[in-house]
């Protein structure tokens, strides 16, 4: 099982705390540095000084780390054309030596995209666009060298493109895609996913998603095995009941519901309910969303108490 930092910067953040979040993750021994790709920041917070755009962020970042990976959980396909979202992942991969990742979904804050004058077509829309930008991205980063890429849809074309330029990781950049959605979700990630995440939601959930992935794949012919099945937790680790319950404090949230909905407690309680979830689920990776961003000591606490025990 490899693990994750995943963080919100939305809810408040400036470039330089993020580059210290980035390097404590990678001095801690994670796997890779996640964040999100939004421009408002949620609920009560005020989200001050303001966003920083993630593929922005992720290029600087890119050039100031040298082993983690790196990656967007999700980007929204409202917010970028494909083409030059492809360029810009591109351009990150080839500046990381080969570490970037795309994750990439339809789009759901409805409120961000008004507060930056960004359209937010009606759901089906938002799907039939992702999946648009799925074929011309994965198409771009496979066409081959001296070949030229076209497409024709409904909300997309590309006529006669290069496709360059190339990511360093071939074939491609891996690409994540997650969500509840019943029907046309598996069947997207059974198609163009290397990964499929299932983020906040009770155990129970997560599995049935999975098997509807599963089956997505088996009906393209698809190997499931093929695809890294992924999950997204808040976290709030101390090494007893007072630091528990001053992190929850921290976050406005009460431990019981972050015990319950996350992954909360003790080092060895945070053991206990992970290798639940990977018997229970099949998972092999967990991105730990890390909502306060001053907190580099429970970056610490988790990769040397909790980490070594599943490996």
């Amino acid at each position: 099982m490899d693990f994750r930092i995943f963080t919100e910067p939305q809810q408040g953040a400036t470039y330089d705390d993020l580059l210290r979040v980035a390097r404590a993750t990678q001095d801690a021994g994670y796997d890779a540095f996640f964040r999100s790709d939004h421009y408002l920041a949620m609920g009560a917070a005020a989200g001050e000084p303001g966003p920083t755009d993630a593929w922005v962020t992720l290029a600087a970042l890119a050039r100031e780390t040298e082993r983690i990976r790196l990656g967007t959980l999700v980007t929204s396909a409202t917010f970028r054309l494909p083409g030059p979202l492809a360029i810009s992942v591109a351009n990150v991969d080839q500046m990381s030596g080969g570490r970037i990742e795309l994750g990439l979904g339809a789009g759901w804050f409805e409120a961000e995209h008004a507060a930056y004058g960004i359209p937010f077509p009606p759901l089906q829309e938002r799907f039939d666009r992702l999946e648009e930008q799925l074929a011309i991205i994965t198409g771009l980063w496979g066409t081959l060298p001296g070949d030229r890429f076209s497409f024709t849809g409904r909300h997309y074309s590309v006529t006669d493109s290069p496709a360059l330029p190339k990511p360093v990781q071939q074939p491609r950049p891996p690409v994540i895609i997650g969500g509840h959605g019943k029907r046309r979700t598996p069947r997207l990630a059974a198609r163009y996913a290397d990964e499929f995440n299932v983020a906040f939601v009770p155990i129970d959930v997560v599995a049935a998603q999975f098997e509807r992935v599963e089956q997505a794949c088996k009906e393209i012919g698809r190997d499931p095995a093929e695809l890294v099945r992924s999950v997204a937790q808040v976290v709030c680790v101390g090494r007893d009941d007072d630091e528990i319950a001053r992190r929850a404090l921290t976050l406005g949230r009460e431990v019981a519901d972050l015990r319950e909905n996350g992954l909360a407690g003790t080092p060895a309680e945070v053991v206990d309910r992970l290798g639940t979830w990977r018997d229970r689920t099949g998972i092999t990776r967990v991105y730990l969303q890390l909502l306060d961003l001053g907190d580099l000591d429970q970056i610490e606490l988790i990769a040397s108490e909790v980490l070594p025990q599943l490996p």
